[in-house]
C-alpha cells in the first residue's frame, strides 16, 4: 500500500507543557513538525525556556505519518524524569503492513540516579569530569527485581496464551545504548523511529538513546512467567551503569507452588550480550531494511562529512578544582572540531526569523578544518575543539548527504545522533574510516532504514540522506546528554522555498519570552 493511502488523516495535536520546576524547561515532541520549528522544543534553538510557572502550548498537524515516536524535555537534563510517549496510529481502515497484533504495550526504558539529576549535573559542570553514572535502569518508571528495596513494584504485563502484542520499545536513557530481550521470545522487529521496516525475528534488540523499536511477541511458550530485561551496550573506554532493570511479562494461566513455599514461579531470565558486545549490536543495525522501496535522494546536491567525537579542553591551571577531567582537563565534544554553545540571550530560531545579528554564525564546516587519521593514534594536538555557536545554511529542497565519522580522539565510541525535524535514510556505514572513492559503491539505495537518530559504529562511520524540505533551524546532536552538555551538536537554517506553503509558519502568541 502507498504511503498516500496509508498514513493517517491530517491531525491537529496541542500539548499543553506546564512546568513547576526551580529550573526554566521545554518540551520536545519526537515528530517531524512541518514549516512548524515553534513546536519543536530544544530551549536557545527553536525556543527560549518555559520560566518557572509559565506555560506554553505546542500546536503541531501530523501529516503523512504514523507510528512510536515520544516527548520529552530538551532542557539539561530535565528529560531524566519529563518524558512519555506519543504514538500515532493508522487511520481507520489502514492496516499495518504485517499482521496485526492483539494490543500494544509502551515500554519506555529509562535511567534512575538516587540524587537530583540535576545536581549530578551541575557537579559535573563544575568540575569538567564525566558525570556519575545512573544508579538504576528502569522499564516503564521502576527498576524491577534486582535492586534492593523495589521488587514489589516491578512491573507486570499480563499476556494470554496465543495472543500476539506489540511492544513499542523506546530508549528513554539519558547517556546509555540498551540491550532488551524477554526469555523464552523471539522478537519479530517492525518499526524504527516511526518507520516501518521489513519484518526480521531476533532474541535481542540494540536501542540507543533517542530511538524507538517495535517488536512483535507472540505468547508461544509454555505458560509461565518471563523475565524482559535491559542492560548497557557500552562501546567506549569508559564507567558506565552496569546493572539489569527487569519487567515480568505473565501468562495468565502460569501455574504456582504447591505445599511447601508455595506462591509464584520464579521467572525465567534471557540471555543478553555482554556490555561490550559491539557485533551484536552492529548485525542487529544491519539487519535493518524500509519495508518497501524507499524514496532515497540518489543524486546528491550538499555532500557533508561530520567527524563527531570527544575532546579535552587545557586548562591554565591544571591542578583546579574545576579540572578534574583526564590530566586536569575539562572535558568536551565536537563535530567537525565546533564544540557548540547554547546562545543565551534569544534562541537561534528566533533569532534567524528577527534577523537580530550576534547570536549566531553560519560559518559551520561543511568538512573537518583539518584532515587526520580519524580511528588511529590521533596526535594531542588535535584534542582541543573550538568553541562557538555555528549553524549550516540548507537551500530548500537540497538533497543532503552527511557522513557522519567517529573518532578515536580520548575514546571511540557509538554516538547516537538525532536530527530534528527530519526522518533520513540510512544509507551505509561501516568501521574504520569512511573512504569516499569505494564505500559509496556499496550504499544501500533501494531499501536503506529510515530513521530520525542513528548510531556511529565505534571506530566507525554512517551515512544518511534526506531532503530538506522543511524550513527552519533544526538542531542535530548526539543524544547522549553529557556529550550534547559537551558540544557534541550544531544547527542546520533550512532556507524558505516559494510561498507559504514553503516557509516557515509565524511564531505563536504565546512562544516564551528570553
Amino acid at each position: 500500500m502507498e504511503s498516500s493511502q496509508r498514513f493517517s488523516s491530517l491531525a491537529f495535536i496541542a500539548l499543553l507543557a506546564y512546568f513547576a520546576f526551580l529550573a526554566s524547561a521545554e518540551l520536545h515532541v519526537r515528530e517531524f513538525v512541518l514549516r512548524n520549528p515553534w513546536a519543536d522544543g530544544p530551549e536557545y534553538i527553536t525556543q527560549c525556556p518555559i520560566r518557572p510557572g509559565q506555560s506554553y502550548t505546542y500546536r503541531f498537524t501530523i501529516e503523512d505519518q504514523e507510528g512510536t515516536l515520544w516527548w520529552h524535555a530538551h532542557s539539561r537534563w530535565l528529560r531524566a524524569t519529563v518524558y512519555g510517549a506519543l504514538i500515532i496510529y493508522p487511520r481507520l481502515g489502514s492496516p499495518y503492513p504485517f499482521h496485526m497484533p492483539k494490543r500494544d504495550i509502551p515500554i519506555l526504558l529509562g535511567e534512575w540516579w538516587d540524587r537530583n539529576p540535576m545536581d549530578v549535573l551541575r557537579q559535573a559542570q563544575f568540575t569538567g569530569a564525566a558525570a556519575n553514572v545512573s544508579d538504576a535502569y528502569t522499564i516503564n518508571g521502576q527498576p524491577g527485581d534486582l535492586y534492593r528495596c523495589s521488587r514489589s513494584e516491578t512491573v507486570r504485563f499480563p499476556i494470554f496464551p496465543g495472543e500476539t502484542v506489540q511492544l513499542r520499545v523506546i530508549n528513554a536513557g539519558l547517556n546509555q545504548e540498551l540491550f532488551f530481550s524477554v526469555a523464552n521470545h523471539q522478537l519479530t522487529v517492525v518499526e524504527t523511529d516511526s518507520a516501518y521496516t521489513k519484518p526480521f525475528t531476533t532474541s535481542v534488540i540494540m536501542i540507543g538513546p533517542g530511538q524507538t523499536t517495535n517488536v512483535l511477541l507472540t505468547a508461544n511458550q509454555r505458560p509461565g512467567r518471563y523475565y524482559m530485561a535491559a542492560r548497557a551496550y557500552n562501546s567506549a573506554n569508559a564507567p558506565f551503569d552496569n546493572t539489569t532493570t527487569t519487567a515480568i511479562l505473565e501468562y495468565v494461566n502460569a501455574p504456582t507452588r504447591r505445599g511447601r513455599g508455595r506462591g509464584q514461579i520464579a521467572p525465567g531470565f534471557p540471555v543478553l550480550p555482554g556490555f561490550n558486545d559491539t557485533a551484536t549490536a552492529t548485525a542487529f543495525t544491519n539487519r535493518l531494511r524500509y519495508w518497501k522501496r524507499a524514496p532515497v535522494p540518489l543524486q546528491v546536491d550538499e555532500n557533508l562529512f561530520f567527524t563527531v567525537g570527544l575532546g579535552l579542553i587545557n586548562c591554565s591551571n591544571p591542578n583546579s578544582p574545576r579540572c578534574q577531567g583526564p590530566n586536569g582537563t575539562r572535558f568536551a565534544a565536537s563535530i567537525n572540531n565546533q564544540s557548540f554553545v547554547l546562545p543565551r540571550r534569544n534562541s537561534i530560531m528566533q533569532a534567524y526569523y528577527q534577523g537580530m545579528p550576534g547570536i549566531f554564525t553560519t560559518d559551520f564546516p561543511p568538512v573537518p578544518p583539518v584532515q587526520f587519521d580519524y580511528t588511529g593514534n590521533v596526535s594531542r594536538g588535535l584534542w582541543q575543539p573550538v568553541k562557538g555557536t555555528k549553524a549550516y545554511k540548507l537551500k530548500y529542497k537540497a538533497n543532503v548527504q552527511i557522513v557522519l565519522q567517529d573518532t578515536s580522539i580520548v575514546t571511540p565510541e557509538n554516538h547516537p545522533m538525532h536530527l530534528h525535524g527530519y526522518q533520513f535514510y540510512v544509507v551505509g556505514s561501516g568501521f574504520g574510516n569512511f573512504n569516499p572513492r569505494t564505500d559509496p559503491a556499496r550504499f544501500n539505495l533501494f531499501d536503506p532504514p529510515e530513521r530520525n537518530t542513528i548510531g556511529t559504529p565505534p571506530g566507525g562511520w554512517v551515512a544518511i540522506r534526506f531532503v530538506a524540505d522543511n524550513p527552519g533551524a533544526w538542531f542535530m546532536h548526539c543524544h547522549i546528554d553529557s556529550h550534547l552538555g559537551w558540544g557534541l551538536a550544531m544547527v542546520f537554517l533550512v532556507e524558505n522555498g516559494r510561498g507559504q506553503l514553503q516557509s516557515v509558519q509565524a511564531p505563536p502568541l504565546d512562544l516564551p519570552r528570553c
